[in-house]
């Protein structure tokens, strides 16, 4: 090797060993990519809650609502006031089957026996999967039936199983099932994060490499006022990006907030001060602006894309992956964001979500506002 190439070669990794953060980044990244996508990335939909209301109270009905959840695919959605419809609104179930009166006696009778189905379609490739199974089950039971009769019946008068279910499906919230529904909220929440958590982090330490955070901390600017100065410009900017994704979608594929404009004005804001506080909690972590990158990019873009609910639903993740989900405002916001933009919900259902993450906000700048306190008290 070139004695040169050789010199400069040594004088790089230096320069990396010198710097553990960037080092710890770079080996850490694919790991945690592994892990990601090894364990919470699952493109199945399995343990749908399923809200069945047996309005006819037979042992047939009930025969029914047992095979849907004798395999796995469903499990009974958690108990909540209201339901119907409401259990869509507030998310507790998936999809809501109802058997109604006079199930048994049209069975009975050889003839069609309905079943509706409402289907929260805020997630397009969900309900699709989901009405698929729906339907699966219902033509198996009915084959079931059919088979039973035929056996008891005798082989004169057997035939091919055939369907004596009349299943009547129906998409709440997004009935053509158009990916561009559900995609918006992902698409809001992703360019938020990304003019407020990562240009944060990289304007502050740039300060740091020019030299110019010395003089900022050694002045008499609180840190609660340093932290709301440097962020506010990209707050601005976030919010004018929210809204011209939001009028784009509105023009150009006619998706249009279904709820209060004033709502999802002030649960963005929330959103806006979690996401800037800690993009300066991150800068004072790192000291340069590629480390300030990888550790925004682990703790910010990943997790939007992965954990957030945006492109995998968080249900199907395993129970530890579940809790990891709740550590990033962007999985509160998102469900947030369904449920106005594409519900139309009202503020009892999302009410969690949005104390969830106006706790996360305070406790985001609180420790923002220490570590910075901590520097400067260093600086001096």
């Amino acid at each position: 090797m070139n004695g040169r190439i050789r010199a400069i070669a040594r004088k790089e990794f230096r320069h990396i060993l010198r710097d553990p953060g960037s080092l710890g980044a770079l080996l850490g990244l694919p790991l945690f990519l592994l892990l990601m996508f090894g364990y919470a990335v699952s493109l199945d939909v399995d343990e749908v809650p399923l809200e069945v209301r047996d309005l006819d109270r037979t042992p047939e009905s009930r025969a029914l609502a047992e095979a849907f959840f004798a395999g796995g695919r469903f499990v009974p959605a958690d108990p909540g006031p209201g339901g119907g419809e409401s259990a869509l609104e507030t998310g507790r179930a998936a999809a809501v089957l109802e058997i109604p009166p006079g199930f048994a006696r049209a069975l009975g009778r050889g003839e069609a026996s309905p079943v509706r189905v409402a289907v929260d379609g805020s997630d397009g490739t969900r309900a699709q999967t989901v009405a698929g199974y729906i339907d699966g089950l219902c033509l198996r039971y009915g084959g079931d039936l059919r088979a039973l009769e035929a056996e008891r019946a005798g082989p004169a008068d057997g035939g091919p199983p055939g369907a004596v279910l009349d299943i009547r499906p129906r998409v709440l919230f997004n009935q053509e099932l158009r990916s561009v529904v559900f995609l918006v909220p992902g698409l809001v929440a992703l360019i938020l994060v990304i003019t407020a958590v990562v240009s944060t982090a990289l304007a502050v330490v740039r300060e740091k490499e020019n030299g110019s955070m010395e003089q900022i901390l050694v002045s008499p600017v609180g840190a609660l006022e340093l932290i709301l100065g440097k962020t506010l410009p990209y707050a601005a900017v976030g919010a004018v990006s929210a809204a011209v994704v939001l009028g784009a979608a509105a023009l150009l594929f006619g998706v249009e907030v279904a709820g209060g404009v004033g709502a999802l004005a002030w649960t963005t804001g929330l959103f806006l001060l979690a996401s800037l506080a800690l993009g300066v909690l991150i800068s004072t972590m790192a000291d340069t602006q590629q480390v300030a990158f990888l550790i925004s990019t682990m703790l910010t873009l990943i997790p939007t894309f992965t954990l957030s609910g945006f492109v995998f639903p968080v249900r199907n993740m395993p129970a530890v992956i579940r809790w990891v989900t709740r550590l990033f405002p962007t999985t509160y916001y998102l469900e947030i964001l369904k449920a106005i933009v594409i519900k139309g919900a009202p503020f009892r259902y999302y009410a969690g979500p949005a104390a969830a993450l106006a706790l996360y906000a305070a406790a985001a700048i609180a420790a923002a506002s220490v570590r910075f306190s901590r520097e400067r008290s260093r600086s001096r």
